[in-house]
């Protein structure tokens, strides 16, 4: 994974498909924006894995309620792994061993915490 520690991954793409970026260290409106979706969703992600695991624990579950919920957590799966990225991305870098130079950028928050994304 390359690192762009001044870009944050947001948790929507552009219409063709094309990841969306955003300024790291900004706190505006956009960052917000994506700091709700991307708590929405995780929620959303913890409600399809109950549902997903009452569907399955009943044997005679029919073949299409089996499917749609493979479907929604493939794209659960999808939105967790993109926000864990986006997140992964905003982490300080680690010192190289006998550096003693501290790697955050000016204005970065290393403890400061973020928020989830959204499916398609």
């Amino acid at each position: 994974m390359e690192s762009y520690p001044s870009l944050r991954l947001l948790p929507w793409s552009t219409p063709d498909g094309k990841p969306c970026f955003l300024a790291n260290g900004e706190d505006g409106y956009v960052s917000r924006l994506a700091d709700e979706m991307e708590a929405q969703q995780l929620a959303d992600g913890l409600d399809v894995l109950e549902r997903a695991r009452r569907v399955l624990e009943d044997p005679l579950s029919p073949h299409v309620e089996v499917r749609y919920g493979a479907i929604r957590l493939t794209e659960c799966l999808a939105d967790a792994l993109r926000i864990a990225e986006s997140r992964g991305r905003r982490l300080p870098r680690p010192a190289a061993e006998g550096d003693d130079h501290d790697n955050t950028t000016p204005g970065d928050d290393p403890g400061a915490a973020s928020a989830p994304e959204q499916s398609p």
